[in-house]
């Protein structure tokens, strides 16, 4: 602006005598000006300070909050614009950033990211451009240099559920409360006889030793094997809300891999695709859960059908002791699951096997929503008759003895944790 000023000062002056030594005035003032504002900017070696501010890692799926510190020692208020460099797996070009900070004062932006895939993601620079009172001028600021982040399965997901395990108010979150069935049959010490506690346990033998009656304690069992089993083939590639089912199922095994732990299981992990993948035995040592993180952290799709011949092999071999198998597949059709129908029957065999797969919750608006004219109708026709055989594989599989569970992506954690419970509830497990 003060340029094309100046521009058109000189132009007036071949037409308006008057004006004499104006525009030479004017262009010594702005001049000046501009030496001011260059001394006003750089005469402090580091004036300006900006950082990034984040976890050591992110979490796929969910919002991860991330703030840029800004710390201004000029003395005067400047006026900032900031953009920050994000990972090209992120396609945003619009996190730029306007604002002011006062003298020697200190500034934060708040913002967050959401990773759709797992893997790593490389951050460029912070850059921050500073404007002095002047405005004349704009000093570069570059901070924060290449940074790269892992992103790993949904560790704040599973994070929410850790209280399921020990907390009362598991409906807010959508845990339904299940009745326990019968008695638990592990037996932990016989003590002493108090008023209240269950004749029926009452322990004769002891009691005709000590001359006192004794009763046998029982606690709920534990130490049972959970096991989930990720199918990594082309079934799984499907995305729903930016998330591939894949990604969706091992955020899910993560949760319940850590509900099951606190609740003194072991839980391992077997992932299968054209394959046999990794297997992380039973346990509920310290670092189990690390273990199961790093091996799901690099998992991919694969292109072809899976091979349950392979994971039945493996199970007989490798699985010693009757587990709960929970199985995350998909079925689109009664054919394609018939097709895999004796592996899973060889499994339920030996094993508590769990068959969950997803309901396509885009057909499911489809078939709700109200048909514009025929083709939508015959559209809607198609769409209903996909959901109705979800609903018949699973009539299939519970005829032969095979547990199974049908939801949507969004609500698989919560009720597959729901699933889990209820079989511990009943002790199935």
């Amino acid at each position: 602006m003060c340029l094309g000023l100046l521009v058109l000062l000189f132009m007036l002056r071949f037409f308006l005598g008057w004006l004499g030594d104006v525009p030479k005035i004017a262009l010594a003032v702005f001049c000046m000006l501009i030496v001011l504002d260059l001394w006003l900017l750089y005469r402090q070696k580091k004036p300006f300070e900006a950082s990034r501010q984040s976890a050591n890692r992110l979490s796929n799926g969910d919002e991860n909050p991330i703030a840029i510190r800004l710390s201004n020692r000029y003395p005067f208020a400047v006026q900032v614009r900031v953009i920050d460099e994000l990972p090209f797996q992120f396609q945003l070009r619009d996190k730029d950033f306007r604002t002011s900070i006062a003298a020697n004062g200190i500034r934060s932006i708040h913002f967050s990211l959401r990773p759709v895939k797992r893997g790593e993601y490389a951050f460029g620079y912070t850059r921050v451009f500073v404007r002095s009172p002047l405005g004349l001028l704009v000093r570069r600021f570059n901070f924060d240099g290449a940074r790269v982040l892992p992103v790993y399965p949904s560790f704040l997901h599973m994070r929410r559920y850790e209280l399921m395990a020990i907390s009362p108010h598991l409906q807010e979150l959508g845990i339904k409360k299940i009745r326990k069935i019968g008695q638990s049959t592990e037996f932990e010490q016989i003590k002493n006889y108090v008023t209240g506690d269950d004749i029926r346990k009452i322990n004769w033998k002891a009691t005709a030793r000590r001359g006192d009656l004794m009763v046998n304690n029982y606690i709920d069992e534990r130490a049972q094997h959970i096991y989930c089993v990720v199918d990594k083939s082309r079934v799984m590639r499907m995305p729903f809300n930016g998330l591939s089912l894949l990604d969706y199922a091992i955020n899910a095994s993560v949760a319940l891999c850590k509900v099951a732990m606190m609740k003194e299981d072991k839980a391992g992990l077997i992932t299968l695709s054209e394959k046999l993948g990794t297997i992380v035995p039973a346990d509920r040592k310290a670092g189990q859960l690390g273990n199961i993180l790093e091996v799901l952290y690099r998992e991919k799709t694969r292109y072809l059908e899976s091979n349950l011949d392979a994971l039945y092999a493996a199970v007989r071999t490798r699985l010693t002791q009757r587990s709960l198998l929970v199985f995350f597949t998909n079925f689109e059709s009664l054919s394609a699951m018939r097709r895999q129908l004796p592996y899973l029957r060889k499994l339920a065999r030996f094993h508590l096997l769990l068959v969950v797969f997803f309901e396509n919750s885009e057909l499911r608006t489809l078939a709700g929503t109200a048909a514009p004219d025929t083709e939508g109708i015959y559209t809607q026709a198609i769409a209903e008759k996909f959901l109705n055989e979800k609903k018949l594989i699973v009539q299939e599989l519970r005829q032969h003895g095979i547990l199974a569970l049908l939801t949507a992506p969004e609500n698989l954690t919560i009720n597959i944790i729901n699933e889990y419970l209820a079989l511990k509830a009943r002790n199935r497990i």
